[in-house]
This record gives structure tokens, sequence and C-alpha cells, in this order.
């Protein structure tokens, strides 16, 4: 299925979107003594409940809130399909200052929102939550993951997210340079908070020659001091010369003005729904010859670490040697593309949504 423009939902519309990206539930929490204002978007789960993180952001309608639900929560269906999780796909939004907003009474209430859910959603971190914030709502529900590692949780997933990454970046620099090594490749960094701190980490191992940059000056002055990368503007960024483009903050920064001013061979980076437009910009980027990575696929690595933490019996270097499968997984894609003459997006889409297909039929065969 693709979509067009993020399939922007209407107020009066509700219904229509969700048919149109194939929600299953869409459940709106709002509880006044604490002003939570949360949506939990549950998309599909024929794998398995749907597990996905919780964001918290000061959004600027409660409309916005809800499309970035759906984008999110879809992706994570195709993201735990294609990476051969048995798990669906699911997100929740909170709506609100995560710097003033979160109390403990905040955070068990919608950990009771959660719970009201028996199992069909399980939540876990995401962006402005912290392994703190899990503590939280796990007081009020046993399904959450990402609990700190004290308690027999996954503690923090950005460095396996940032691992995975790092893996199809090297997949899709076998295919683009004809060798996976980094070194003196020219690496463009957008966003350098928990994921992108780690991947900048593996980059400056192998020598790459790194450009980064953030909303924060305070991460880009730790990150560089570490690194020896180099700074530029947020703008800046989409002109450098380079050889690969890491998105690793928000989503939707491959657009119409961006993709006509990269410079790059290449698109890897951990950011979720990079694609302005699936269908648009999957194919703007293949005729433009540059070859993108796709986003659900080589982030997975964070919900391979909860989903080992929602198996039990937690172990961290078997999350890392899922990770690592990324790798082929990657290039089998980008090889599927290329025969096919499709935009590697579309092909990431067709692999998961055939998965979810073949098992569904297995569940309703007598």
């Amino acid at each position: 299925m693709q979509i067009n423009e993020m399939e922007r939902i209407s107020e009066d519309s509700v219904f229509g979107g969700l048919a149109k990206l194939g929600h299953e539930q869409v459940v709106f929490c709002h509880d006044e003594a604490t002003g939570l204002k949360a949506i939990i978007a549950i998309h599909n789960t024929v794998l398995g409940p749907a597990l996905g993180g919780t964001r918290m952001w000061n959004y600027a309608s409660e409309k916005e809130a809800l499309n970035d639900a759906l984008r999110l929560s879809r992706g994570m269906t195709y993201k735990s399909a294609i990476t051969g999780l048995n798990l669906g796909g699911g997100k929740a939004v909170i709506i609100g200052d995560a710097s003033t907003m979160k109390t403990e009474a905040f955070m068990r209430r919608f950990g009771k929102f959660v719970n009201s859910l028996n199992g069909k959603y399980v939540t876990a971190e995401d962006v402005n939550m912290k392994t703190r914030d899990m503590e939280l709502i796990g007081m009020e529900t046993k399904h959450v993951t990402g609990l700190p590692q004290s308690m027999g949780g996954g503690g923090d997933p950005s460095p396996v997210t940032a691992y995975g990454t790092y893996m199809g970046m090297k997949a899709t620099a076998k295919k683009v340079f004809g060798s996976d090594s980094l070194t003196g490749k020219k690496v463009a960094v957008q966003g350098v908070g928990q994921v992108g701190m780690y991947l900048v980490e593996y980059l400056t191992k192998e020598n790459a020659e790194i450009y980064i940059t953030d909303i924060s000056e305070e991460k880009l002055k730790s990150v560089a001091s570490t690194s020896g990368a180099k700074i530029v503007g947020m703008d800046e960024i989409y002109d450098i010369d380079m050889d690969i483009y890491a998105p690793c903050a928000l989503g939707a920064t491959l657009n119409d003005d961006t993709i006509g001013r990269l410079k790059c061979a290449m698109v890897a980076g951990a950011a979720n729904n990079q694609l302005a437009d699936e269908q648009k910009h999957g194919y703007l980027l293949l005729d433009k010859g540059i070859t993108y990575a796709p986003d659900f696929l080589i982030n997975a690595g964070g919900i391979i670490n909860v989903y080992e933490e929602f198996l039990g019996n937690y172990n961290r270097d078997r999350a890392y040697a899922m990770a690592e499968n990324i790798y082929d997984t990657c290039l089998n894609i980008l090889n599927e593309a290329e025969t096919d003459g499709i935009s590697t997006q579309e092909a990431a889409i067709k692999m998961a949504e055939k998965r979810i297909s073949d098992i569904g039929k297995v569940k309703l065969s007598l």
C-alpha cells in the first residue's frame, strides 16, 4: 500500500483515513485531572501484539498528533514484519511539553490507558520518553517494555538502534560503492541525540569524515569534541558535498525541496518516516541515482531490543546479533528493488506485506 503526502486526515474523515492506512483501532485518551491527552494507534496485529513506543511532543494541533500516530504505527507494522519479529504495529503519542508536564501521576494515568487494551498494545520508549517513564507506566500495566536493566528490562534501546542503522548503512555502501568500508566516506548525520550520537561513534571508529547538525548546541559541541566531527547548520547539511546522508532526527526530511539539493550517493539513517511522500520521493531519489536504505528496516534495532525484553530473559548480546541481520536483509531488498525496477521503499513494503499475508493465512488455516 502506498500513501501520498502522509495521507493527511481532515477532521471529518477520521474513519476514511484509518481505512486508507489499514488501521484496526485508534484510542483517544483524556484525563482532566493530570492534563493527559494521548492517542494510541493500533495498525495491525496479525503477527502478534502491537508493540511500539510512546512519543511525547508539543504538537501544533490534535490533527497533527493523530497523523503522527497513524503513520508511525503503520511503520511499526512493517518494521516488525520485515525484521522477522512476531509483533504487530502500534504507536502512542502524548500531546504536550515533556519538560513541564510529566509527573508520576501523569505517566501512571497513561499506564492505565495502556492497560485497558489488555495487551493488544505494548508500549516502549520513543522521543522524549525515558526508562524512568517506563517504570512509572509499569506501575499500572505489565504491557510495557524498555524498563531499566536493573528491573530485568532492556534499558536504553538507542545503542542497538544505532548498531542496526550502522549495519544497514554498511550494506547500502556495499551495494553502492562495492565495499562496505566507510573509511574516508563523507557522512552527514542530521541529529545527534541518543541514536545519532552512538552512530557517530561507529563512524568515528571507521575513520569516516563526519558532519553533524542538531537543534541542541550542547549536543553538537559534546559529540564534536569526542569525534572530531565538523558542525554545520541545520539547513546547510542538505548542501554538503557528501557520500552519505544520515537523517537521525524527526521525519519527512526527504521532500521536494531537499532531494533536489542533496549531493550524495546514498541515504541511510535512523529517523522514522524519512520520505515526506513514500511514492513520490522514493522514486525521486531513484531517478536522481541516490540509493535509499528503507528507514523502517535499518532503524529496527530498537524494536529488536524491546522484543528481546518482551520475550523474557532479556539478553543484549542476542539483541545485537539479531540487529546484525539487518545487513543481509537490507542488501536483499536493494537487490530486489534493482531487479524489479522499483524504489527500495516499495520493495521493502512488499516484503513486509508478503510476510504478514503469509502468516495470516497460516493462522486462518485449519
